[in-house]
């Protein structure tokens, strides 16, 4: 019996949007599954605000100034863009559609604004949407406190923005709830997994169903 290829080139590749309130985990998330699959890549954004300490250009962020943004955005050059926190920030076109037409899956981690402007741009086709909720309110704040990264005024900044990240929940294909890092990452595999496998993007499967077809009729003759 002859060996059926379903691996990489058969299909195009998918845009997984990762969406969650800031602190729910879906930057961890994100690692996890590129850890788990290679051939996973990470959409770079680009970025007005300055870069941090061992932030690297092209990895990290794009870093731009702010007429360098918009030129890209007057452009068409990007997918998404919004503003958060006093920076624009941005998902540059090129690189996703390279990555996805050579077969190729990309991550986004990105909020509700965002995932709604690529769900609606030319990749819709391509995009699954992922949701990630806290276990609770209360945990969402510790772990926001605990990681150390911000003054207790952005803290309070984005606590009172999460309520309305929340509230657009049901717009996404998928939700989960991260009571449990390691239980959610084989929920996020299960996912991709499953999606992946979709009738719609198997290509191969109607040549490999002519070819079923064609042995009947041997077998007949």
């Amino acid at each position: 019996m002859k060996r059926i290829d379903m691996e990489q080139g058969q299909r195009r590749g998918l845009a997984i949007i990762l969406s969650s309130p800031s602190g729910a985990g879906k930057s961890t998330m994100a690692r996890r599954l590129m850890s788990w699959d290679a051939t996973l890549s990470f959409s770079v954004s680009a970025t007005t605000r300055a870069p941090r300490a061992a932030e690297v250009e092209g990895v990290d962020y794009y870093f731009r100034d702010a007429d360098a943004f918009a030129q890209m955005v007057a452009g068409g050059e990007m997918l998404e863009h919004a503003e958060v926190f006093g920076h624009s920030y941005g998902s540059p076109r090129a690189p996703v559609e390279a990555a996805l037409v050579a077969g190729r899956d990309v991550i986004f981690d990105i909020d509700w604004q965002g995932g709604q402007q690529i769900r609606n741009s030319s990749l819709g086709r391509d995009v699954i949407s992922i949701f990630i909720l806290p276990p609770s309110i209360k945990e969402l704040e510790r772990r926001l406190r605990e990681r150390g990264q911000d003054s207790d005024a952005v803290i309070d900044g984005r606590m009172a923005k999460s309520e309305a990240e929340i509230s657009h929940w049901a717009e996404y294909d998928y939700v989960l709830v991260n009571d449990d890092a390691d239980a959610c990452e084989l929920r996020l595999r299960t996912i991709l997994t499953g999606e992946r496998l979709r009738r719609d993007r198997q290509p191969w499967l109607t040549e490999f169903t002519r070819g079923l077809s064609g042995e009947f009729r041997e077998r007949e003759a």
